[in-house]
């Protein structure tokens, strides 16, 4: 926790925004894994992650969401470990490049199964999620953040598996569901996730993707009062609108960073953007701060 404590001494950190939409912007295809990418065309990874340092981030994040060996166990690489462990050093190499005096907290996704149903095992998710963590480890990021998560227990593998590294781990899970939209997919509430997420060992717990800018400061309020640890936000750039085959945001960068002052003070300690948002988010965020 002390190089947390160090990071945080001068309040609020901005994070970055949205990788796979800007990935597209640079040709990804639709549907296509972004983490390969970090091996077939590193330049235009390292130019997200650049475009976001340059914008403001003082935290840079990893292409790496889904390169653990349950997400691309179908991937058709026959060696799958080797494979895995060059795209999540890949990963951390190019926003290291990038992120110039911005730390990179490497990105850790779930796995894409449900552990509730018996769909799959918690041996083999902790070793996918260990061996994922090693990877960036050895690579060098200054901390992991297991992120997007609904289901409380794969969260758990997923922390303790990082922790093993003895790096700071933090842990963001997706508040999308229920009448105030504030469960995870799952049913877990802000409460439940800060209590479990607490005795996992976790020593950053927040909220990313789910909701919109708009709809994330009782999240955080509630994160907040149920724990003592330093608060991650991320949310949407406002809820997605579907016009035809195009999906948008409908939120304005200038909108989104309106909520700075309210969201610092409800106990954020790290505040970014995630689906549907640009640099110009971030640019805002870090205008923002500059102006209080």
């Amino acid at each position: 926790m002390n190089r947390l404590h160090e990071w945080l001494a001068g309040g609020l950190l901005i994070t970055d925004g949205a990788w796979g939409t800007e990935l597209q912007a640079r040709g990804l295809p639709p549907g296509a894994n972004p983490d390969t990418w970090n091996l077939t065309h590193p330049e235009r990874v390292e130019a997200v992650a650049r475009a976001y340092a340059e914008a403001g981030s003082q935290v840079i994040l990893t292409n790496t969401f889904r390169a653990n060996a349950i997400a691309m166990q179908n991937s058709g690489e026959a060696d799958l470990d080797a494979y895995l462990d060059a795209i999540n050093r890949a990963g951390v190499d190019l926003s290291r490049r990038a992120a110039g005096q911005a730390l990179v907290f490497a990105s850790i996704g779930p796995t894409g199964k449900m552990m509730v149903s018996g769909e799959i095992g918690s041996e083999q998710v902790s070793a996918a999620f260990a061996a994922q963590a090693r990877s960036l480890a050895a690579a060098g990021a200054d901390a992991l953040l297991v992120e997007t998560m609904s289901e409380i227990e794969e969260a758990r593998l997923a922390v303790e598996a990082a922790k093993r590294t003895g790096l700071p781990v933090l842990v963001s899970f997706a508040f999308d569901s229920g009448k105030n939209k504030d469960r995870t997919m799952m049913g877990a509430t802000p409460e439940a996730v800060a209590a479990a997420m607490v005795e996992a060992g976790a020593d950053v717990v927040g909220a990313n993707c789910g909701v919109g800018i708009e709809r994330v400061l009782p999240i955080c309020q509630r994160l907040r009062a149920a724990c003592d640890l330093p608060i991650w936000i991320k949310p949407n750039a406002g809820l997605p609108i579907l016009e035809g085959t195009a999906v948008h945001y409908g939120t304005s960068a200038e909108f989104f960073a309106s909520h700075y002052t309210a969201l610092r003070d409800a106990g954020a300690s790290f505040l970014g953007a995630c689906c549907g948002s640009t640099p110009e988010f971030i640019r805002a965020l870090a205008a923002a701060r500059r102006a209080l």
